[in-house]
């Protein structure tokens, strides 16, 4: 874990001196630890020095979902707003220290909604850490994220504990035992099959648990 936070700490220098920003994208299976790789992350780095940004904040809406029947596989790709996650990302990317905030989504677990206009990234911030499943997908619209990070790095955990952590996430927020356990086994197993087919892509990979 601190050679992890050696090489954010080697990012954010370069932004420093080349008066630039750099980003730093998170990824990993459902359950893998990204939230806590990158809360120490944002931890150990100078106040003000970064600014967090889940790709989960563009998580399409459950009554887009159920118009579209795909709210039985929410989490899955094309369950998100890809195109509107790479525009982000585009602006993050392309901001000069003088120009006013980006806004960005975040996800909202006690509703289990994206909430809009919830992150403040300040034009003056010179490292984004951005975290989410499909960061390294090399199909569809989130084929162009991989190009707009400057590094990516592959958070993986033992699959047992991966498992319990979905779990026990799933009955926090409202699912009985039952249906808990049937959904970290079913989309969320299967979503991170297609995650787990990216990690050779990535510039780092991460073990936790």
């Amino acid at each position: 874990m601190a050679q992890a936070v050696t090489a954010a700490r080697v990012l954010l220098d370069e932004a420093l001196r080349s008066s630039g920003r750099r980003i730093l994208g998170i990824t990993g299976a459902p359950g893998a630890g990204k939230s806590t790789l990158t809360a120490l992350l944002a931890s150990q780095l100078p106040a003000g020095s970064c600014a967090v940004v889940p790709m989960d904040g563009f998580h399409l809406a459950d009554m887009a979902l159920d118009r579209m029947g795909r709210r039985n596989r929410k989490g899955a790709p094309d369950t998100f707003d890809a195109a509107g996650y790479v525009a982000l990302l585009q602006r993050l990317r392309t901001a000069q220290p003088h120009d006013p905030p980006v806004w960005a989504p975040m996800f909202e677990r006690d509703l289990e909604q994206p909430l809009a206009g919830a992150i403040e990234v300040a034009g003056d911030v010179p490292l984004v850490l951005t975290k989410g499943n499909y960061l390294l997908l090399d199909d569809g619209p989130f084929a162009q994220v991989r190009s707009l990070l400057d590094a990516c790095w592959f958070v993986e955990t033992p699959e047992s504990l991966r498992h319990q952590r979905l779990i026990a996430r799933h009955e926090l927020f409202g699912k009985d035992p039952e249906a808990a356990r049937a959904w970290a086994l079913g989309p969320d197993e299967a979503n991170a099959h297609l995650v787990e087919a990216t990690r050779h892509r990535a510039d780092r990979v991460i073990t936790l648990g």
